[in-house]
């Protein structure tokens, strides 16, 4: 009897060990987005030819930053991404983030693998609103358009403008068709409590200072009077 008791507080250990790790995995992996999402926000911002891009930017009520968005196969193709969004505040300041995936499936020729970073500017109250849900396809609940660059470039009317950097190469992409998920697991480990995106972007009920600097820099460049 002994031997079982042992046996099952072995096994109870072990499990609580696994259950802990696991999220501070996730957690891990939330806050390394948070901080790749900021690092990739500033690397736009030294693109060049952006001055349409600067303007959008500005105009925009919430900010979606995929730092990694992961394109390959043979034939059936794939691409996702984990990132954040923050939604601008009536008071010219930003929500803490929200954790979502970006994912699409394609059929076709594909040879190889490509690797993008992604950011997506939320310029209506439509496709902001869409994002509120626990998933949403691009196209069909929020209209998407490529984001347009460059000087004298008439600026695209859609809920979303999309940009990215492939390679080194900066411009508008379509991402028409893609899945946006939230990843309800990374918030509530984020936030140490179940809560929705309308709980972080809208009610203000979650905060972690771990994104501070993300919302910092978003505020500072991403205001009207921004230089």
């Amino acid at each position: 009897m002994r031997n079982i008791i042992s046996f099952f507080t072995a096994a109870l250990f072990l499990t609580l060990m696994v259950c802990n790790v696991s999220l501070a995995n996730d957690y891990t992996k939330a806050q390394e987005t948070v901080l790749k999402g900021e690092f990739i926000l500033k690397k736009f911002l030294t693109q060049q030819n952006n001055e349409i891009f600067m303007e959008s930017l500005k105009k925009s009520r919430a900010v979606l930053l995929v730092p990694q968005m992961l394109k390959g196969g043979f034939v059936v193709g794939g691409s996702g991404g984990s990132g954040v969004l923050l939604a601008r505040n009536d008071d010219g300041s930003w929500s803490y983030p929200v954790f979502y995936t970006l994912g699409a499936l394609s059929v076709g020729l594909q040879i190889g693998a490509e690797s993008s970073e992604i950011m997506m500017l939320v310029m209506t109250e439509k496709g902001k609103d869409s994002l509120l849900s626990d998933s949403i396809k691009l196209g069909a609940d929020a209209t998407i358009a490529a984001g347009p660059v460059g000087k004298g470039v008439k600026a695209a009317t859609a809920d979303i403008l999309s940009y990215a950097n492939s390679k080194g190469a900066f411009g508008g992409v379509s991402v028409e068709g893609a899945v946006v998920k939230v990843k309800a697991g990374w918030n509530k480990d984020y936030y140490k409590s179940a809560v929705s995106p309308a709980d972080i972007l809208i009610k203000q009920k979650a905060s972690n200072p771990d994104a501070d600097s993300l919302r910092a820099t978003l505020e500072s460049i991403a205001s009207p009077d921004a230089k």
